[in-house]
């Protein structure tokens, strides 16, 4: 779709939005979940028509040689609009994030003073690839009070046009208003500059979900409050207490459950203890799941297939079948490694000792940090949060996988009696 002037589209959907978002924020719970709910039923009802869309940009995505990792993230099947749906129906049992007392207490003058959750009012969301952000992140959105405007990537274009009118015409059939969420109608990359720079206005928080080029131009560029995350090195470390059954199958799944997503797993460290009866094993195993491994010399003498590492493989996300693998010598190098390397993303240990547990847990300064399980977990629907928009880094207003919860504030309401100040 050409459009002339960008700029007056994007004020006008802005508009809409403030609009929208001061209507819809104090809508019952019961009125939000029907839209929610008619929203996966549409899902699934039109699902012939969402592949269809889906097929034109898997063809086009093909046409340009993207990588397999992300033709993965692109891909839309039956399987993959079912679990959309059920996604949906996970967000409508959490419960309401508005309107909640988080705090109420009583001063020695007679104030009652209490804090209560408020929607963040309009979010702006820039993402590029996975078709089923656009249905999770409006339904976030809807579940939170809250009106967005969706800026998908060009490559899903056509799957995200159809999810859309789904939701539009779900919007409607719940008496809401369409303009609840709103979805830019162009690929054309302007209008990903005008939401950052000049839409502030309008817009009160803004949230990328990408690689790292979209994420970093992002934060360089936004006028508004960003809540998002650079990549994802993910990092698995195997303590000498490991059970090595665990430590196999966490590590397996860490990295090839799926490869192209930011909790998968990019670098394992091995404590030198153990590396002489598990190494060569582990890296056999993930060479025959068509994982690549590259280590440094002293990995390498373990298998003749690991691939010689450079200094740039510890700092890189690879979304794809390859992982980094170094030796460490105990749980303090671990750390210091995640430290030098990691993004804040996701760190998980293998471990019985409850000391060396402990330690990498008070001192991996990550969103979130794991013990004897999966990377791959890192997710805001296996935290039982229904969906997330994305896993946040950084440190203020939201940390971790960003649900329903996570897209609100809130304002103090003070009770009296007739109280003056002296």
């Amino acid at each position: 779709m050409v459009i002339e002037n960008i700029n007056d589209v994007m004020d006008e959907m802005g508009i809409l939005a403030k609009i929208a978002a001061k209507r819809f924020a104090q809508t019952s719970e019961q009125q939000k979940n029907l839209a929610i709910r008619l929203i996966s039923e549409s899902l699934q009802k039109n699902s012939k028509v969402i592949l269809e869309a889906n097929k034109k940009d898997i063809d086009n995505a093909k046409k340009k040689n993207i990588a397999t990792s992300m033709l993965d993230r692109l891909l839309l099947n039956k399987e993959r609009i079912y679990s959309m749906a059920k996604s949906l129906d996970e967000i409508i049992k959490i419960k309401d994030p508005i309107n909640l007392i988080l705090e109420d207490w009583e001063r020695p003058n007679g104030l009652r003073i209490q804090r209560i959750s408020v929607p963040l009012g309009v979010i702006g969301i820039i993402y590029e690839s996975r078709p089923n952000v656009t249905a999770d992140a409006a339904a976030l959105c809807i579940k939170s009070g809250n009106s967005v405007i969706l800026r998908g990537g060009s490559e899903s274009f056509e799957s995200n046009k159809i999810i859309h009118a789904c939701l539009s015409q779900a919007l409607i059939d719940a008496d809401l208003d369409p303009n609840i969420v709103q979805f830019v109608p162009t690929k054309d990359r302007d209008a990903v500059g005008y939401m950052l720079a000049s839409m502030h206005r309008y817009l009160d928080v803004i949230v990328p979900r990408g690689g790292k080029s979209l994420v970093k131009r992002v934060q360089d560029e936004a006028r508004i409050p960003v809540i998002g995350h650079l990549e994802g090195i993910c990092h698995v470390y195997v303590h000498k207490s490991a059970k090595l059954n665990i430590s196999k199958e966490v590590i397996l799944n860490s990295k090839m459950r799926r490869t192209g997503i930011c909790g998968a797993a990019e670098t394992i460290l091995i404590d030198r203890d153990v590396a002489p009866i598990f190494l060569k094993e582990l890296i056999d195993n993930l060479i025959d799941a068509g994982c690549e491994v590259r280590g440094d010399e002293e990995v390498r003498g373990y298998s003749k297939t690991v691939i010689p590492s450079n200094d740039a493989d510890w700092s890189t996300e690879y979304l794809d079948a390859i992982i980094s693998c170094k030796i460490v010598n105990d749980v303090s190098e671990a750390i210091e490694h995640i430290e030098n390397f990691g993004s804040g993303h996701t760190d998980s240990i293998i471990a019985e000792d409850s000391l060396a547990v402990t330690t990498f847990i008070k001192n991996v300064d990550s969103a979130i940090v794991m013990h004897n399980t999966s990377t791959q977990f890192a997710d805001g629907g296996e935290f039982g949060m229904g969906a997330e928009i994305g896993i946040a880094t950084g440190r203020i207003h939201a940390r971790g996988p960003v649900g329903a919860m996570q897209l609100t504030s809130y304002k103090y309401v003070v009770h009296g009696n007739g109280q003056i100040r002296s």
